[in-house]
């Protein structure tokens, strides 16, 4: 068998004053999970720690994410985070205060499954 990406989400979060990278990472992850409710892996016939999670995240700023923090979101599973130069960064009028942070979120979903399972690629 061998591990396939079956589900792909997007997200969205903002940091609006705090100009927090990692409060907007986990946002973005949570806006991906929380508008869906996929039993992915009993629909398999296995346990959700084993599915393997990748979560990209672009922001502007990335050394400012604590990808630690964007992992303890998941409850189970084997979480990696990936974060690349992206998301935006929108200035405050007349430079007052700090910029809103927007993160944009990918989370994608693998499972150990025979390579002839219909939709699996």
């Amino acid at each position: 068998m061998a591990f396939r990406r079956l589900l792909t989400e997007f997200g969205m979060g903002t940091s609006l004053r705090q100009q927090d990278y990692t409060q907007a990472a986990v946002r973005g992850v949570e806006n991906a999970l929380w508008h869906n409710s996929i039993n992915l892996a009993e629909l398999f016939g296995r346990e959700k720690a084993e599915m393997k999670i990748t979560v990209d995240v672009g922001v502007q700023q990335p050394e400012r994410v604590d990808v630690a923090a964007v992992a303890a979101v998941f409850p189970y599973g084997a979480v990696t985070v990936n974060v690349v130069a992206g998301g935006l960064d929108v200035p405050r009028p007349e430079g007052a205060g700090n910029p809103t942070v927007m993160a944009n979120v990918a989370i994608s979903v693998a499972l150990d499954v025979a390579p002839d399972v219909e939709g699996a690629a």
